[in-house]
């Protein structure tokens, strides 16, 4: 491809057709990818949630982002900063499968934060408690050691791959 073509969505947007990866990378032109999701569905909370918990359950957080996205966008007003925390816990999750530790960590505790606010309504039978749990025990255990400090027994050997994203989807509800 060259800069004077650019690939476009049958709207006519600028959209990088390049196949992914089950993490949202880019892979080379030809090669076969995972499946995109399709942008602007709307779905009820119910079925939001299934198709991210299966997403996640298949080890594609980053597919499981644009459902939380979609829901946040279409979704209610009041329902937004669950749903953008919903897409953050998930980010994250891509984000130290990348390898990405620090990145994931960040975005991790910053979805975890948001959902405070939802700790004890649980909407829509999500386990909010469980999730800020797991959200924040994944960024300890991603983020890596501060510089010059003795690497914990669990930080040893660490190398640059993230964490299997299949193996650490969360439970969305309990």
């Amino acid at each position: 491809m060259d800069e004077k073509h650019r690939d476009r969505d049958t709207e006519g947007r600028a959209r990088n057709a390049r196949p992914r990866d089950g993490l949202g990378r880019p892979l080379p032109y030809g090669t076969e990818g995972v499946g995109r999701q399709p942008e602007g569905v709307v779905r009820s909370p119910e079925e939001t949630l299934r198709e991210a918990q299966r997403l996640l359950d298949g080890g594609m957080p980053f597919h499981a982002h644009e459902v939380f996205e979609d829901a946040w966008k279409s979704g209610p007003e009041e329902d937004r900063e669950l749903w953008r925390a919903m897409a953050q816990l998930a980010v994250g999750l891509t984000h130290a499968a990348r390898g990405n530790a620090v990145g994931g960590a960040r975005l991790l505790r910053r979805g975890a934060a948001v959902l405070e606010a939802y700790r004890t309504r649980g909407p829509y039978g999500i386990g909010v408690g469980a999730l800020i749990g797991w959200a924040r025990e994944l960024a300890g255990r991603v983020e890596p050691p501060e510089a010059g400090a003795v690497p914990r027994p669990a930080d040893r050997g660490r190398g640059a791959g993230g964490v299997d994203a299949a193996a650490e989807a969360p439970r969305l509800r309990p």
